[in-house]
This record gives structure tokens, C-alpha cells and sequence, in this order.
């Protein structure tokens, strides 16, 4: 069990979730299609899930990097791989300045790590290992999968929601008698509290796994200090240099180690990422830890 109960957290968002699309089943039609609105929402988890290696790394507009073109990256994840006794990922490089990363893939065995030129010139090499350490760890603890059945379950809530709106104009509950037929207030207020509801938790979800990786990739590497210098530098250089917020990034922005984006006035509730003094302070007290040993 991690140190914050991260595991636990995520298995009772992931409850949350479902408990939000099965009751937007239960209003349609007083629940007698709730288990289509659950395989639907399989079905799409499965396509995003399938296909979660093309996105990020097109956003990005990223290539494969050879290891004669970056040794340090090579060496850095070939040792920790094996460290943790697991494949080694494809590896890739983003022709961009912003300083970020990011690892996406179905499995251990289809994965990929990517670094922009921005974090390379950034770093110094313990750091780089440090963030690398991280990015493996969501590759290890299958994150990706974690991140797209969130992203693909809270897609269905959206759309479903929205087709409640537009039936709610007009009446519709699609049932033959009144006995059968939806109940238009319900649908609108499924409709305007669902989305709220499944993104918050979709969010919620996936800063508990930036926390996990943390954790994780600290003691792949041994060095929680590393990852969280590595941090203080990525804060600063992602404000600096900060990414247009683009469709196909913001879909693929939550698979990056920092928020690649302005810094808005947005509550934390709705957040893409934990701060970066929280994380920071959790490191630094893993390190304390193991000073302490």
C-alpha cells in the first residue's frame, strides 16, 4: 500500500465514476437500459485504450529517437528497465522547447517515453533520471490504462448527458406510456450535473496517479530529491514556455509530467495535475525517510 493510500483512492474514483454512468442509465426509461449504457462505455474504453499510443505522441508531433542521437536517455531507461525488471519502452523525442515529458502505450510491451528537447536542455542528468524514473513507473503500473477507461467513461457521461438536454426540450424519455417514459426534470438535471460530476472524478483520478509515480519512480531510482529538483525546474520552465492550448494536447495533457499550460485561476478541484508544492513536499519527505533508515 502506498504510503498515501493512492491505490484506495483511485478504486473508490473509479466506483464514483461508474456509480455517475449507471445512473444516468437508471434515469433513462426508469433503468431498463442501464446495462447498455455500461457496455458502451466498455466499448469506448477499449478504443481509446487500444489506441492510446497515437495520440500524445502525434500531438506532440514527436519522432524516434536512435541511440546515438540521445545516450544518456538510453542508458537512463535501459538501467532503471531493468531495474525494475520489466521491457524496455520505445523511446521518442518532441521538437519543442517546452520542457515536458510524457509516457503512453497499452502495456509494458507497447509502450513509449517521450522527452521534449526543452526538458533535455533543462535537466542535468540526475534529474532527467529522476523524471524518467517517474514516466516508467506510469508504463509499470499500467496508468495509461488507468487514464483512458477515466477519459473514455467520462466521454460516454458527456455524450449521453447531452442527448438527455436535447430530449429534455422536447419531452422525450423515449417511453411508450407515461408509466415507461423519463421524467424530463431528471433528465435535465442528469444533464447538467453528470459532466460536472464524471470530470471532477476523471481529474481526481488522474492526479492520484501522478502522486503513485512519484512514489514509485522515487524508489525505482533511489533519489526522491532528484525527481523533485527536476520538478522546482519544470514549474518554472513550463510557465516560461508554456504550450497553446490545442485540442489534441489538452486530450493528451494529463499523460504529461507537468501541466504544459498556463497557469490559469482554476480551483484545484479541476485541475490536470496535483501542485507542485504538494508533490515537491511528499518527496522531500520520502528522502527524509530514507535519510532516516
Amino acid at each position: 500500500m502506498h504510503n498515501h493510500y493512492n491505490g484506495l483512492k483511485t478504486t473508490l474514483l473509479f466506483s464514483g465514476i461508474f456509480a455517475v454512468l449507471l445512473a444516468l442509465g437508471a434515469v433513462f426509461q426508469q433503468g431498463q437500459y442501464i446495462w447498455v449504457f455500461a457496455l458502451f462505455g466498455v466499448v469506448m474504453t477499449a478504443y481509446g485504450y487500444w489506441n492510446s499510443d497515437k495520440i500524445a505522441i502525434k500531438a506532440m508531433r514527436a519522432r524516434p529517437v536512435t541511440e546515438a542521437e540521445a545516450p544518456a536517455m538510453y542508458r537512463i531507461v535501459r538501467e532503471l528497465s531493468a531495474a525494475a525488471t520489466k521491457p524496455m519502452p520505445r523511446l521518442f523525442i518532441s521538437p519543442t522547447e517546452a520542457p515536458n515529458a510524457f509516457a503512453t502505450g497499452r502495456n509494458p510491451s507497447h509502450a513509449a517515453v517521450c522527452c521534449t528537447e526543452g526538458i533535455l536542455e533543462l535537466l542535468d542528468e540526475r534529474e532527467l533520471r529522476g523524471v524518467l524514473g517517474h514516466e516508467l513507473m506510469h508504463v509499470y503500473n499500467r496508468d495509461i490504462l488507468t487514464a483512458s477507461v477515466a477519459a473514455a467513461v467520462a466521454g460516454v457521461i458527456t455524450s449521453v448527458a447531452q442527448m438527455f438536454m436535447f430530449m429534455s426540450f422536447f419531452g422525450g424519455g423515449g417511453g411508450s406510456n407515461e408509466d415507461n417514459r423519463a421524467n424530463p426534470v431528471a433528465m435535465m438535471a442528469m444533464a447538467l450535473l453528470a459532466p460536472l460530476a464524471a470530470t471532477t472524478i476523471q481529474l481526481a483520478i488522474t492526479r492520484t496517479r501522478e502522486y503513485d509515480a512519484d512514489e514509485d519512480g522515487a524508489t525505482l531510482t533511489g533519489d526522491p530529491l532528484a525527481l523533485a529538483s527536476a520538478l522546482r525546474k519544470l514549474e518554472a520552465g513550463t510557465a516560461a514556455a508554456p504550450l497553446a492550448p490545442q485540442r489534441d494536447l489538452v486530450n493528451a495533457s494529463h499523460m504529461m509530467i507537468a501541466n504544459p499550460f498556463r497557469a490559469q485561476d482554476v480551483s484545484r478541484l479541476f485541475a490536470t495535475h496535483p501542485p507542485m508544492a504538494d508533490r515537491i513536499a511528499r518527496l522531500e519527505t520520502m528522502a527524509s525517510g530514507y535519510r532516516e533508515r
